[in-house]
């Protein structure tokens, strides 16, 4: 049996929503005050653009991506951008590893040491 490229896309687009709504649960859980802050229909779309960035990293598993849109609740949506950050925008740019799970998990502990040592918070 063949699968129509339509029956795909909807699939794909059923996949999304469902992620979707999951993640809007996990910030809801360990970001309160940001999606009370936010309400609920920015904070979909604050996922949604987390998606698109983490993708530009080349972070495209469910677990990776959601650890990119963990940071931008954690030190806001432009984080990668930020030039006090700049230890976390080293390494979204080292290509060293091709494997952008361990770029995630080298990234997500500059995060927390960045916490540990600065203090949470958007700027």
């Amino acid at each position: 049996m063949n699968t129509r490229p339509e029956q795909m896309e909807t699939l794909s687009k059923a996949a999304y929503k469902d992620f979707e709504s999951r993640m809007v649960a996990h910030l809801q859980e360990f970001f309160p005050n940001e999606c009370d802050a936010l309400g609920e229909d920015e904070v979909r779309d604050e996922i949604k653009y987390g998606v698109r960035r983490s993708k530009v990293y080349g972070f495209e598993s469910e677990q990776d991506v959601c650890r990119y849109i963990d940071l931008m609740f954690a030190f806001g949506s432009n984080f990668d951008a930020d030039p006090d950050l700049k230890d976390l925008r080293e390494v979204l740019d080292d290509k060293s590893s091709d494997n952008p799970g361990d770029r995630m998990d080298r990234l997500y502990e500059a995060a927390m040491y960045i916490l540990d040592t600065r203090g949470a918070g958007k700027s």
